[in-house]
């Protein structure tokens, strides 16, 4: 898992500096694939911790929006239906922006600081806990 995280993480960031933002918003919108895992938070939190782990030491840009993305699409492709939301805010005079990803209720990644972001939008468009598994 810290090699998937690693190389999506380099892929993902590269692409935040190379592609225009509709396109990093259609690789959010990826559809899950196969069934769900058996104990799915034990899944997100490894996903987390392996996103976390490679984030830390990389010596490239892995801040939210690739932290986020990358958490995102790791959950999906393992069956387990996460949304990344996009939020921002005024601080110090400047629009900041910030992503998270949930899963449900349950916090996967970047939540901490969520509630003080004004949410812009959301991938996949809204949808309910039953929809989220599948």
């Amino acid at each position: 898992m810290l090699i998937e995280a690693a190389t999506m993480l380099a892929a993902i960031s590269l692409g935040v500096k190379l592609l225009p933002f509709r396109r990093l918003a259609a690789l959010a919108q990826t559809r899950v694939r196969g069934r769900p895992p058996a104990d799915p938070l034990a899944t997100i939190l490894r996903v987390a911790w392996a996103v976390r782990a490679v984030a830390r030491r990389a010596r490239f840009r892995a801040v939210c929006i690739e932290q986020g993305l990358v958490a995102h699409l790791m959950l999906r492709r393992r069956g387990i239906g996460s949304t990344l939301f996009y939020g921002v805010a005024r601080r110090d005079g400047e629009l900041k922006a910030h992503v998270w990803v949930r899963w449900g209720e349950i916090d996967v990644i970047g939540c901490e600081i969520a509630d003080e972001f004004t949410l812009v939008a959301q991938f996949p468009a809204a949808q309910t806990r039953d929809s989220a598994l599948s």
